[in-house]
């Protein structure tokens, strides 16, 4: 019988480490080391269920394009401690996961939802609404402009563009979107110190499940109020949809409803606001190439694929694997839990040539950001065209930026990005 290749156990703590994720120097380095020696391998780690961790990218591509063998139930797609799932269990009556949503559902339940909102996020349906996303943008660089050559565009910028264009889709009151900022920070942000709902320093895994179902609670108050007002009062937004959308003929359970609502507000703003301060961030620290990119703009398309490798904000998802196989030659078994490692994938020698570098002019640039398959990111289409437009106006207005300070990026395992970004610049 063949041995199980098994991760160092100072490795396999890496991965599950929040603070790893943070200091990214830490992180990559692990990649590297477990890309070159262990590219599929069991992490064990005390309380937590075992784990493959897919490195490498081409497995992690190949397990994204097959869902009928790689499935995203029953198993979250988070890595928890076994007590952190046991108390989401024992919350959600069963259920594994805070949030139901497209996330977490296999076929043939996931193309049923999926398509109730596709086609608001496609090319034809956006380019309605780019006068509207273009106005939005020039406001935001408006903001910036009027603060005097400083600014954390990680916060001041980056946060809130993205934050606006969705809630318009959905239908939420510009009032409300500081709270969902807010939420949605708090719920990728479980074990941060400067994002988790008690703003608390080491907390522990436990603790930061507690705290976020109590953000998945105000999240699910929220949008149920919603609904129960687009039910009554029909408009043409996101909201409508969800709240009037059947399955198979019935109106969407209240669970999944919720999720729905939950996975468009946050996954749909917090996403490009990450890969939108990472590209900045970038820039920042290479004057040539952001005069480069200043002075041709044509490079802008790959100016922002690069930023989405570069950031990765979606960092991993699991996966379980439904009948025995194999995965570069290592036998799996049905049941066994698998990590997807985004990060490790998108900074594969192999494939991205000095990958740690930042190049607009990276081509080709076969990122895996957005997944692959039938759960390939749903806004992968508004996001491009969201930084697109954003870069636009900004580098018509400024001149020059340089950092002003240390970035920081945030402690999360799974959805993580700049949470500071200290910037001078000066206006064109």
């Amino acid at each position: 019988m063949t041995a199980i290749p098994k991760i160092a156990p100072e490795l396999a703590a890496h991965i599950v480490d929040p603070v790893v994720y943070g200091n990214w120097r830490a992180l990559l380095d692990t990649f590297a080391t477990l890309r070159r020696d262990s590219p599929v391998a069991v992490a064990e780690i005390p309380g937590y269920r075992p784990f493959w961790v897919i490195t490498r990218h081409a497995d992690i591509l190949k397990i994204s394009k097959d869902n009928a063998t790689f499935l995203n139930n029953p198993a979250t797609v988070v890595v928890a401690p076994l007590m952190a799932e046991m108390f989401v269990a024992h919350l959600m009556k069963g259920s594994p996961h805070l949030v139901k949503s497209l996330v977490q559902m296999d076929a043939p339940e996931h193309p049923k939802y999926r398509r109730l909102t596709q086609d608001w996020f496609m090319p034809a349906n956006l380019k309605t609404i780019e006068s509207n996303i273009r106005a939005i943008a020039k406001s935001a660089i408006d903001k910036m402009l009027s603060m005097d050559g400083t600014c954390d565009f990680a916060r001041d910028v980056a946060a809130m563009y993205p934050l606006h264009v969705v809630m318009e889709l959905l239908g939420v009151p510009e009032s409300d979107e500081p709270l969902m900022l807010k939420l949605t920070q708090e719920l990728f942000g479980g074990q941060d110190p400067d994002l988790n709902r008690m703003r608390a320093a080491n907390i522990s895994p436990q603790e930061a499940t507690e705290l976020m179902a109590q953000t998945v609670a105000d999240f699910n108050a929220y949008f149920e109020a919603l609904a129960q007002d687009r039910r009554a009062n029909p408009r043409n937004d996101l909201a409508t949809i969800i709240a009037t959308g059947t399955i198979d003929g019935m109106p969407i359970p209240d669970y999944e409803s919720a999720g729905y609502y939950t996975i468009v507000a946050t996954a749909g703003h917090d996403t490009t606001s990450a890969s939108t301060a990472g590209a900045m961030w970038a820039l920042a620290q290479d004057p040539a190439q952001f005069a480069k990119v200043k002075a041709d703009r044509s490079l802008l398309p790959g100016l922002i694929e690069e930023a989405i490798r570069w950031t990765t904000p979606v960092q991993h998802f699991m996966r379980t694997v439904g009948a025995d196989t194999e995965v570069s030659g290592v036998p799996m078994k049905a049941g066994d839990w698998l990590m997807l490692c985004y990060v490790s994938g998108n900074y594969d020698e192999s494939v991205f040539p000095d990958p740690e570098r930042f190049d607009a002019g990276r081509s080709p640039n076969r990122h895996i950001s957005f997944g692959s398959g039938a759960h390939q990111c749903l806004g992968l289409h508004l996001a491009r065209l969201e930084m697109k437009i954003l870069f636009e106006e900004l580098l018509d207005r400024v001149d020059s930026v340089e950092l002003a300070g240390e970035p920081k990026r945030s402690q999360s395992t799974f959805v993580g990005g700049p949470k500071t970004l200290p910037l001078r610049f000066v206006a064109a």
